[in-house]
């Protein structure tokens, strides 16, 4: 058996490789690559799940990276107890061949209480009074204390949020890939894990908030080149193999669809007022989606409403698919946890949660980075509100209300869907935006397009040292 280290890179595909990149280049052209085709729906939560387990969503159950749990009448968005996913990953494979088989996972999704020997993953801290303290959360305990003395605190502004990607007092634009390398680095000299999962994001922030076009993105992918190129070297000295991949890539969007508020117009949405703001009622709803960048699972309470529903979705502009019980077979996602039909956008455009008709009305965690309250995905918490005057003074002000114990909403946050420049979740047209797998031996005999449930087998190949 041989060790291997896999470097998650968020956002890289084929067509960002080159003058930007030179230490991928070199390590592409030293070993060889394959794109692969997206995981269905390409979202983080799901495509990891396709690589660690090899199965997909019909069979693991990570339809995306949340879902309304009808058991609850609740929506939930990143979830981390690894139980959720409903198949054997990697590392419990691998050890029923090789009982002392050890895997640090680092920032991978479904951290916590996995049977992963070494993982951290971002966790705050919530008091009971209200207040919320950025942390993270490790196993072995004693990890959590003992990295933050070397590294510092984890730059958790910069994991998400409009400080991510961008030149803050948090931090700099790649602060949070460049803390989890090193968290790789500090867990291999530690503990020499048979296998390390390592979660680079920051290229993934301003593909989302300029697009995939914009000049300001090869800064990005310099940022990025660097922290990989000095893994890679990390690593080599230390005898581990090294595979790089990615999740999926970004494709240039200028079109958001709401489906929640053509949902509304006809009556099937329940809306309940509270103290003046609009909440959305799921169990109330006969019909809701629950979106999540260019996928939207929708589901039907009122099942004489199935046909209507589907009619209309189609006939919306900027959907290319609607997924029935059928076509959800077909792609992969035949799941419980899936919507009754499953909305796919085309490359230009994606969904909202948005319900409300009147910005007056919105929910105050919309004004918010509030990714467990929002019943779906929110891109547009990677902005500030361009309408604030002085948003540092605001930001200054919400601070020190915080600190001096006061209760306080970071109410920084548009809601202009129209900011949005990138999205990812549909399988796009062009395979330059495919992710990638560059390591020894992928692609032998040519091949050039992988499904990303061989990339599970892939990595046992190298751990193997087939």
């Amino acid at each position: 058996m041989k060790r291997l280290a896999v470097i998650n890179a968020v956002g890289l595909c084929s067509a960002n490789i080159g003058r930007s990149t030179p230490h991928i280049q070199r390590y592409l052209e030293r070993v060889s690559s394959c794109k692969i085709r997206p995981a269905f729906p390409a979202l983080t939560c799901t495509a990891q799940s396709n690589y660690l387990t090899g199965r997909t969503p019909s069979q693991h159950g990570i339809v995306a990276n949340g879902w309304y749990h009808r058991e609850l009448a609740e929506v939930h968005f990143w979830k981390q107890a690894n139980s959720v996913v409903r198949s054997e990953k990697i590392w419990d494979v691998m050890r029923q061949t090789y009982p002392e088989f050890t895997c640090a996972k680092l920032f991978w999704w479904y951290n916590m209480y996995s049977s992963a020997d070494f993982s951290i993953t971002p966790r705050p801290m919530y008091p009971a009074d209200g207040r919320k303290f950025f942390d993270i959360y490790s196993s072995p305990y004693e990890i959590r204390s003992a990295i933050k003395q070397e590294l510092g605190e984890f730059p958790f502004p910069t994991f998400w949020g409009p400080a991510a990607g961008q030149q803050t007092p948090q931090g700099a634009p790649d602060a949070v890939s460049k803390w989890i390398a090193e968290s790789a680095k500090w867990t291999e000299k530690r503990y020499q894990p048979d296998l390390n999962l390592i979660y680079l994001p920051h290229l993934d922030y301003n593909l989302q908030r300029l697009g995939p076009n914009d000049p300001e993105i090869d800064k990005d992918y310099e940022r990025l080149d660097a922290i990989v190129g000095d893994l890679i070297q990390f690593f080599d000295s230390a005898g581990v193999q090294v595979c790089v991949l990615s999740e999926y890539g970004i494709s240039a969007v200028s079109r958001p669809i709401h489906l929640n508020r053509e949902f509304r117009k006809r009556g099937w949405l329940t809306v309940k007022e509270e103290l003046g703001l609009e909440m959305l009622d799921c169990g109330q709803s006969r019909v809701f989606a629950v979106a999540d960048h260019q996928v939207c699972h929708i589901y039907i309470n009122d099942v004489s409403l199935a046909g209507e529903v589907r009619s209309l979705v189609e006939g919306l502009e900027g959907v290319a698919n609607v997924l029935d019980a059928t076509a959800k077979g077909q792609w992969g996602i035949e799941h419980e946890r899936a919507g009754d039909l499953v909305a796919v956008s085309e490359d230009d455009a994606w969904f909202t949660y948005y319900y409300w008709l009147d910005d007056e009305r919105a929910p105050d965690f919309a004004r918010c980075v509030d990714i467990h309250r929002k019943p779906g995905y929110d891109p547009v918490e990677l902005f500030i509100d361009p309408k604030i005057s002085f948003p540092k003074l605001k930001i200054a002000w919400r601070l020190l209300q915080k600190k001096m114990g006061f209760r306080m909403l970071m109410d920084l946050i548009p809601l202009d869907a129209g900011l949005v420049k990138g999205s990812h979740g549909n399988c796009p047209q062009s395979e330059e935006e495919y992710p990638i797998l560059i390591a020894p031996g992928a692609g032998a005999g040519n091949r050039e397009l992988m499904e990303s449930t061989e990339v599970f087998g892939e990595m046992r190949r190298l751990l193997e040292g087939a």
